[in-house]
């Protein structure tokens, strides 16, 4: 009698067999079709329902979908235990000081002022690397300048760390990696000088964090793939995108099937400034940046790229040079591959085909201001497209289409039902998912709106919605950065393998290569597995 009165009153009857007021659970049940079902990253719910309704519907869903452990895929940030780690740092430009505040190091006045308006990181409570910066290199005097009093003050311990193990400018690479004082390197220069830093630094000995591209061109690859694959030591790539907890729950569903056979993935890259076309030698009044050739090394800075005189303009804008960079494909794209690498494993593509042109920053280098690129995998059944486009900053997810589900996944996740989805049919049939809206939407923690606003300029709001930025793990914020160079240092001490490890950096080395080859000689290219070399035609 009892489970009678439990099945009148789930159905909006009272036990009498006389309707309830209000609306009954079948109409309930539609009128929620389709909103997000994971209540614990932030759904949204129509507020007429009351909090019990609610939540048996969601509960309903995600017992059906059979996700109730999907929090269990997010990894725990554990303490970081052991000896000091001293690390020198090649390059201290953009990219430098953003890897020095992310291991706890910030120049004393940016900190006071961080405290101050309440904007330091909150991971700066949580953790500390026992790690000190004890090396810098760099060829501009005021970018070394920067670095030795970033270096010089240890924000987890009030400088003590820093005290105890003091820093150096060194005014070549070769001598930093050659002192015996320093255990690791972080190469975070431009591109064109990453492959040949980071096998130097390998075979002197040091563990190695290279940022984004790992190499410039196709020579490179397997010299850096072979010096690091017989080091014993460990490597990593600058992606952080795998420390996101948003993206550890993708791969977890991707594995357990939720999106079925997947035969399209579509990255992609819109911004529409200067600044996020790397035309960055002027500042935000128009003057233009310091720095001259008594202040910068240009010999040293052009390395072995052509010579060609001292150029403010090549100085700060080398992305935006072949000579230099890759441009989008190294700079942007490099991003999305790693993320679809990491949640699909797909390796290397047979044939890459890249169109695009530079019809609106014509008067600063030769990268595109639209590319297109299409990465075939046909033993997969899948291909990759890569759509960028610099004079436009309309949001275009990064989304994967499988037969039974879509998935965008970034700074937050979506996933949506087909249509004519079979696993879903029943679910479908039952107006318990509407393949108009998500049926699945995971937040960072808090909304992606309040996320996005709270960051300043454009490049770094495109970079949040990407995921790269942040992150929340067990009600805390942190910064992915953070923990990318925390699971380098865990590795170094520990042993294991880190996500960005040498094959999948040669993974992605090869497809950029093969992409930047395709456009700038206007040719499809082909690999050649079995003799790993990358062909044209």
């Amino acid at each position: 009698m009892s489970s009678e009165n439990d099945e009148k009153k789930a159905s909006g009857e009272n036990t009498h067999g006389e309707k309830k007021s209000g609306i009954g659970r079948r109409n309930m049940l539609k009128a929620l079709a389709g909103v997000p079902v994971l209540g614990l990253f932030g759904v949204q719910v129509l507020r007429k329902f009351s909090y019990d309704d609610r939540h048996n519907v969601r509960r309903q869903i995600i017992n059906e979908l059979g996700l109730n452990d999907l929090l269990d895929s997010v990894k725990p940030v554990t303490p970081s235990n052991g000896d000091v780690i001293r690390i020198g740092i090649a390059g201290f430009g953009m990219r430098g000081p953003q890897l020095a505040n992310a291991l706890g190091f910030m120049e004393k006045k940016q900190f006071d002022n961080a405290v101050k308006n309440g904007s330091l990181d909150s991971q700066i409570k949580y953790g500390n690397f026992n790690a000190a910066i004890t090396g810098i290199c760099d060829v501009f005097d005021q970018h070394a300048e920067n670095g030795l009093a970033t270096a010089g003050h240890d924000i987890f311990t009030g400088g003590e760390i820093a005290q105890k193990h003091p820093v150096k400018r060194y005014s070549h690479y070769h001598d930093m990696i050659a002192d015996p004082d320093i255990d690791a390197i972080i190469v975070a220069t431009p591109d064109h000088h990453h492959a040949q830093m980071s096998i130097d630094a390998i075979k002197a000995g040091k563990h190695v964090y290279c940022e984004k591209a790992v190499i410039h061109r196709e020579d490179e690859i397997e010299p850096l793939y072979e010096a690091v694959k017989n080091s014993g030591l460990v490597f990593q790539m600058g992606h952080q995108i795998p420390q996101n907890a948003v993206f550890q729950q993708a791969k977890e569903l991707i594995r357990r099937g939720m999106l079925g056979d997947i035969s399209h993935i579509e990255t992609t890259t819109n911004r529409n400034t200067p600044h996020g076309a790397w035309i960055r030698h002027v500042d935000n009044q128009g003057n233009t940046k310091p720095g001259d050739e008594k202040s910068i090394d240009w010999k040293q800075w052009l390395g072995n790229a052509p010579e060609v005189p001292f150029s403010i303009r090549r100085f700060y804008n080398w992305a935006r040079y072949f000579d230099y960079d890759t441009g989008l494909f190294g700079q942007l794209f490099s991003h999305e591959y790693d993320a679809i690498n990491q949640l699909l494993d797909i390796g290397i593509p047979e044939t890459v085909v890249a169109t695009g042109g530079q019809y609106y920053y014509n008067d600063f280098g030769q990268i595109p201001d639209v590319l297109h690129t299409n990465f075939e995998y046909p033993e997969r059944g899948l291909t990759l497209t890569y759509s960028a486009n610099l004079t436009s900053s309309k949001t275009r997810p990064r989304t994967i289409y499988g037969k039974e589900a879509s998935m965008t996944v970034g700074g937050h996740l979506t996933m949506t039902p087909d249509g004519n989805s079979e696993r879903y049919a029943d679910l479908l049939k039952r107006g318990l998912v509407d393949p108009s809206r998500p049926m699945i939407e995971i937040m960072k923690g808090s909304s992606l709106e309040s996320a996005i606003d709270a960051v300043s300029s454009a490049t770094t709001q495109y970079y949040a919605a990407r995921g790269l930025t942040s992150t929340s793990i067990d009600g805390r914020e942190w910064d992915v950065t953070h923990l990318h160079l925390k699971e380098w240092l865990d590795c170094i001490r520990n042993g294991g393998t880190p996500s960005a490890n040498i094959d999948k950096a040669y993974d992605e080395a090869v497809t950029l290569a093969m992409a930047d080859i395709s456009y700038r000689e206007q040719c499809r290219t082909r690999w050649d597995p079995v003799n790993r070399k990358i062909l044209r035609k």
